[in-house]
């Protein structure tokens, strides 16, 4: 029994060895983007806007010229779009940027939270900021609900908007094709992921699994920072929805323009997502990035850029 538990013992030590000298592998790649940069919250003008339930969107607004709408995914917040955003002020725009509800410093008020609430958010970030000829961008789960909020209200995609841009997006079915949804999302609902997250070791993992070919630390270090602090146990019916609706059905009701922007090395929302997007929606087009992953925002800002400006 002893050499059995000594066997086991050495093995588990051998495969944390092998762990950590991978997670050092990680930690040694160039950062194309410095932390300090990727940590930097979003300048601009800091707004609250108040929904009918109580929930309490908070928002930042910067620039001027033709607006551009960002909406982020789950589990982050507004930061997520800083580099971006800079780029856009820079280029001659406005941006809006806003936490979705439950995230960040928005709140969830008394009709909770899902799709059809959050679709709602979009259309009151639109309203309160008298947003006309814009551009809505959404990444990730914040890809899902503006697809949700283009199918869901038409007229006031007609009035307000002149684009859309989904970066690593999907219309729901969040578990086909993505073993790695398939094992992340239950960790998440358990709240292993997030105890992962904590060790120096094995938290490196999770980050570098949204990356492309080759994770950088400091995406990593600051997507890992920023899930961590966000209180998952409010969100669970966010991953509900991303893994149980379907929205590919009705893509052929949107008109608007829209341009989508994917990471051939995505394995959180892998390529037949946006393949399908692009066949399903009249007026789409289809952009593809080379080795880069999830994280498209920070790994490939500038062909977010460009996605947005050709819209």
């Amino acid at each position: 029994m002893w050499i059995f538990l000594l066997v086991l013992v050495l093995a588990l030590f051998g495969l944390h060895w092998v762990a950590k000298n991978a997670a050092q592998k990680i930690k040694s790649h160039p950062n194309p983007i410095p932390y300090d940069t990727l940590s930097r919250p979003l300048q601009g003008t800091p707004t609250t806007i108040i929904r009918d339930d109580g929930t309490r969107i908070q928002a930042v607004s910067a620039g001027t010229g033709k607006t551009v709408v960002l909406a982020h995914g789950y589990g982050v917040t507004m930061l997520e779009w800083n580099v971006i955003a800079e780029k856009l002020i820079a280029a001659g725009y406005r941006i809006i940027a806003f936490d979705l509800r439950g995230h960040g410093q928005s709140t969830i008020g008394s009709d909770g939270i899902g799709a059809e609430q959050m679709a709602g958010d979009y259309r009151a970030v639109l309203e309160h900021f008298d947003v006309r000829d814009g551009i809505l961008v959404g990444h990730s789960t914040g890809g899902f609900l503006t697809l949700a909020f283009l199918v869901m209200q038409p007229q006031v995609v007609q009035e307000r908007l002149r684009a859309a841009v989904i970066c690593a997006g999907l219309a729901g079915q969040a578990l086909k094709g993505s073993p790695q949804n398939a094992m992340q999302i239950p960790l998440i609902k358990r709240g292993l992921i997030q105890r992962i997250m904590k060790s120096d070791t094995y938290g490196w993992f999770f980050g570098a699994s949204l990356c492309g070919d080759t994770p950088f630390p400091a995406a990593i270090q600051v997507f890992n920072q920023v899930f961590a602090a966000q209180k998952h146990e409010q969100l669970m019916p966010v991953l509900e929805f991303l893994t149980q609706a379907d929205f590919y059905p009705r893509l052929a009701e949107i008109q608007l323009p829209t341009v989508i922007v994917c990471g051939e090395s995505d394995k959180t929302t892998p390529t037949w997502h946006s393949q399908e997007m692009g066949k399903r929606i009249a007026n789409a087009r289809n952009i593809w990035v080379p080795k880069v992953g999830h994280l498209i925002n920070w790994e490939a800002p500038d062909a977010v850029l460009q996605a947005i400006q050709s819209a």
